[in-house]
């Protein structure tokens, strides 16, 4: 575990990149923004982190705080990182990151990475009430909990159980909605996301 290093500023900015400001800190908090994550699947959906890098940024983030490790029982048996309450608590921090974000994206470029729950954040962003949402793209499914105050905020595959909303869209719309080059109701009236379901965000997008 390598020593915190400081900028030594009596500033709560500058406190909290004292914690989160090294590289891949927080990209290892918007994976476990999706649950206990084992590290070779951490490792796996951070492409370019190397293994020693992540090790000890795991280290770190225990350290102060953000995550915990805990083995999961037979016949599993293997450790888990979560988020704690002060780890989850970085979500708004992300996302007002993601927005500020949105102009730097651009065309995807043909040496980036991309992982269908990648799209998982700017979609929260982008839908209102609450409940279970199953989104459905070329990469593969993910699903959402949207409003979720505790717990996974989203998740790989699909929905568990029945889902108050399914979004059907192609990667290309998906990415423009990433953008801010889209919002979802123009998407929807539009033809480019299919809607179907009961719940408060498919009857909030169908009635933008």
């Amino acid at each position: 575990m390598s020593p915190r290093r400081s900028y030594d500023q009596y500033c709560s900015a500058a406190r909290a990149l004292d914690v989160v400001g090294d590289r891949w800190t927080l990209l290892i908090v918007r994976e476990l923004l999706a649950g206990p994550r084992r590290y070779t699947d951490l490792h796996a959906d951070l492409p370019g982190v190397s293994t020693d890098v992540l090790a000890s940024r795991l280290k770190d983030m225990e350290r102060d705080g953000l995550t915990t490790r805990r083995r999961l029982p037979p016949p599993v048996a293997a450790y888990v990182y979560e988020l704690t309450n002060r780890g989850r608590a970085l979500l708004p921090v992300l996302q007002a990151l993601g927005t500020w974000g949105e102009g730097e994206l651009g065309e995807r470029r043909p040496t980036d990475a991309v992982r269908a729950h990648w799209f998982a954040l700017p979609l929260l962003r982008a839908l209102d009430g609450e409940g279970l949402v199953e989104v459905r793209l070329e990469e593969g499914d993910f699903h959402l909990r949207v409003g979720a105050e505790e717990g996974p905020v989203y998740g790989d595959g699909p929905a568990p159980g029945d889902a108050d909303a399914r979004l059907a869209l192609d990667t290309a719309t998906c990415e423009a909605v990433a953008r801010g080059e889209l919002s979802l109701a123009e998407a929807v009236r539009a033809g480019r996301i299919a809607v179907t379901g009961d719940g408060a965000p498919a009857k909030s997008l169908r009635e933008r």
